[in-house]
């Protein structure tokens, strides 16, 4: 769980100062002027701080050892896989999406089965 929270906030900080790094891992080439009503980077930069934020809980959670917190992680992960993946497949999104997509479902499973075994440790004692 650091790993996850140590990644999503380097992240946010990446995208937060960088924001072009981030369409550019998502497959989207920047643009290096856009019109005054164009948000994109802007909302790079809010995504980044709930990036950075969503970091800092989970370091924090990991921590403290709140199991209750990764459980509940496991199936929005699993949400936030299937919608993006659906986001790729309809042709909504690009292929960075569908990696982010995979990181998800991969992360979701791979908690699942850490507070498995945690749990079977337990009743093992």
């Amino acid at each position: 769980m650091y790993a996850f929270g140590v990644c999503a906030t380097s992240l946010g900080v990446v995208a937060l100062f960088k924001p072009n790094v981030m369409l550019w891992n998502l497959g989207v080439e920047p643009v290096d002027k856009r019109s005054h009503d164009d948000y994109t980077i802007l909302f790079i930069r809010m995504a980044a701080m709930a990036a950075f934020n969503m970091g800092a809980y989970y370091c924090y959670m990991a921590f403290h050892e709140e199991k209750r917190f990764f459980q509940i992680t496991v199936p929005f992960r699993f949400v936030t896989c299937a919608v993006f993946t659906a986001l790729y497949v309809d042709g909504s999104a690009p292929a960075g999406v569908l990696g982010i997509a995979i990181w998800e479902g991969l992360g979701a499973l791979w908690t699942a089965a850490a507070l498995r075994k945690d749990e079977a440790a337990r009743y093992k004692q």
